[in-house]
């Protein structure tokens, strides 16, 4: 029998600014991962103050309510005897990083700064953050008062650093550091991390989902070890949508997959691993070998813990699994519609009015509105509370249980017919029996 090792990925439905209820998922999803025996649990960037912050990163009190939730986390009793990785974004000598905290029974580990910043399509990290630039060096950093009283401590760690355990060694990597050419769980995986958490906030594009897969089954192979990807879920008050798809990966294999598209506020996906095929596996690429014996040190975090203690030694390890993957017009048909749901719950507004016309726009546009519904009702069937304490409050209509996806866009979509000179009878009866047909 090999040493056994629960781990915890969880993507969490944030909302940017929306700090007590970000602090409720992450309470949530750090109590599902005990429930399910993990160990070690970690969820995806900037989770405590959302990613989509945008100029109220330049605000002091964003950093301070990012501090007053991290503290309450840490001092909640359900969030013991787990060792923690929160997202969150963190002042040190008056310049702001992105940053991973590790935290375990109401002490901070270590508060790993982002090293490689994302700059390209929607992703403008740089007017925010500054890189950390001191590679495999600690500095101390000083906590607020509040965290002094909860934690003991005046300074923690900060840097790039790892964390060794009694079993193990575990280590950080945030999002843009996965896809960058010289990536960061290369160094960490040849100085003998055997666990890498990957907190990122990757937004949906079509067919994205693939090159995830393989940047993160390259990442476990080439080296062996655990690879942990946590993405975040929802709209977060932007334009794009993060559609979750949080997986973990061990020695090349995929052995868990999140869901890509969904309405639950909180996705906990877990997985059973056994340290010593690790082990076996990195000792036996004799070429990582010989480069492994000659790379620098990391500083190491002494961690009196175990995550390989309790009565989940004798569960079977995860196997692989092959990668379900969404058809494109299944990406085009849940991502839009999940934006607009989110959107719709937190805008305060009834419902949708849309002028069909007949034509492709508008009837694209309806047909996303009907998605949504459906997958509404789908997520009220399935037993989620949130999702029907939600269109509750939406209709007014404190007993309704939406089940047919037609009464329901009748409930919340409206639309009309706006003609002009240039319109036919035949483009209004398409517009009038689409419209039926959604309700």
């Amino acid at each position: 029998m090999g040493r056994k090792v629960i781990v915890a990925a969880c993507s969490l439905n944030q909302w940017s600014m929306d700090f007590l209820g970000n602090m409720k998922r992450i309470i949530e999803s750090i109590i599902e991962a005990k429930s399910r025996g993990a160990r070690f649990r970690t969820g995806q960037e900037l989770e405590i103050s959302g990613y989509s912050c945008s100029d109220h990163f330049f605000e002091s009190d964003t950093f301070l309510h990012s501090w007053e939730v991290l503290a309450r986390i840490i001092a909640n009793p359900d969030c013991q005897d787990i060792l923690c990785d929160v997202g969150m974004p963190v002042m040190h000598k008056n310049v702001t990083y992105n940053c991973r905290v590790f935290f375990l029974n109401k002490k901070i580990l270590l508060i790993r700064p982002k090293i490689m910043l994302a700059n390209e399509g929607n992703y403008r990290e740089p007017r925010w953050f500054t890189a950390w630039t001191k590679l495999k060096e600690t500095e101390d950093h000083f906590l607020p008062r509040m965290l002094q009283e909860i934690t003991g401590q005046r300074t923690v760690p900060f840097g790039d650093a790892v964390l060794s355990t009694y079993d193990t060694c575990i280590g950080a990597e945030i999002c843009e550091e996965m896809w960058n050419p010289k990536s960061r769980h290369i160094e960490l995986a040849l100085d003998g991390v055997e666990i890498i958490a990957n907190g990122s906030a990757s937004y949906h594009e079509l067919r994205k989902m693939y090159i995830r897969v393989d940047l993160v089954k390259s990442a476990s192979m080439k080296s062996g070890g655990v690879y942990i990807f946590s993405n975040g879920v929802g709209c977060d008050g932007e334009r794009c949508y993060w559609d979750g798809g949080s997986m973990i990966a061990v020695n090349g294999d995929i052995v868990a997959q999140g869901p890509q598209f969904t309405l639950a506020e909180v996705s906990v996906i877990t997985a059973v691993i056994d340290l010593e095929d690790i082990r076996s596996y990195k000792t036996h690429i004799k070429s990582r070998c010989e480069v492994a014996a000659s790379s620098k040190a990391f500083p190491r975090i002494i961690v009196d813990f175990s995550l390989s203690e309790g009565e989940y030694n004798l569960l079977a390890d995860t196997k692989p699994i092959s990668f379900t993957f969404l058809s494109p017009e299944e990406e085009i048909r849940y991502g839009p519609a999940c934006w607009l749901w989110d959107y719709l719950r937190r805008s305060g507004q009834g419902g949708y009015f849309l002028p069909l016309s007949g034509g492709i726009d508008s009837s694209s546009t309806a047909c996303i509105v009907a998605s949504m519904c459906h997958m509404i009702c789908d997520a009220v069937k399935s037993g989620n509370k949130s999702v029907t304490a939600e269109i509750q409050r939406i209709t007014g209509q404190t007993d309704y249980i939406p089940t047919d996806p037609q009464k329901l866009a009748n409930h919340i979509f409206m639309t009309c017919y706006m003609g002009s000179e240039n319109s036919s009878s035949e483009t209004q009866s398409y517009a009038a029996e689409l419209a039926g047909q959604i309700g």
